[in-house]
């Protein structure tokens, strides 16, 4: 299956999200495709811990300009939704793990970003640039993708279809 996809710019990419050689891909209003790993932090994380909580999946890397600047959007939503039990989760994709940590450390970030060395998960979610936000809703379902940084009005609108 092809869905569109809007960006910030108005431009449209078409993703094609139907199954493929049998590996477990992201397609929208189906279940999120698991994330298991390992944080920056060295801590072990499982997306599947998230159940019934809106969840925001973001792929960045410190080196992607419009990664960094929707950096500061991300840590305002998750204060101003934490009383829905917002989680972000970012996936670090295409960077080095140590300019990451040193980013997320002075941005003061306390979302877990989960490494993803040979780009398994970025295969997986079908990441076709970066950023690319998926924004999954309590139940585990991937309601809304979008390709290219996040403004506040794109946000709002997404994280309306999986707020509780």
């Amino acid at each position: 299956m092809v869905i569109a996809v809007a960006t910030t710019a108005g431009v449209w990419w078409f993703v094609n999200v139907g199954p493929g050689s049998g590996d477990e891909r992201v397609e929208v209003g189906a279940a999120a495709p698991p994330i298991v790993g390992t944080t920056l932090d060295g801590e072990p994380f499982d997306l599947a811990d998230a159940a019934g909580h809106p969840v925001v999946v973001n792929f960045w890397g410190p080196s992607c300009v419009p990664c960094r600047d929707e950096f500061p959007l991300l840590m305002a939503k998750q204060k101003q939704y934490a009383d829905d039990g917002l989680r972000i989760v970012g996936v670090l994709t295409d960077d080095p793990v140590e300019p990451a940590r040193r980013f997320v450390a002075d941005y003061g970030a306390t979302w877990p970003t989960v490494e993803d060395p040979d780009r398994a998960l970025k295969s997986t979610y079908r990441v076709a640039g970066r950023p690319q936000t998926y924004f999954i809703d309590g139940d585990g379902i991937v309601r809304s993708i979008q390709i290219g940084e996040i403004r506040e009005a794109d946000f709002d609108r997404q994280y309306g279809a999986i707020a509780p």
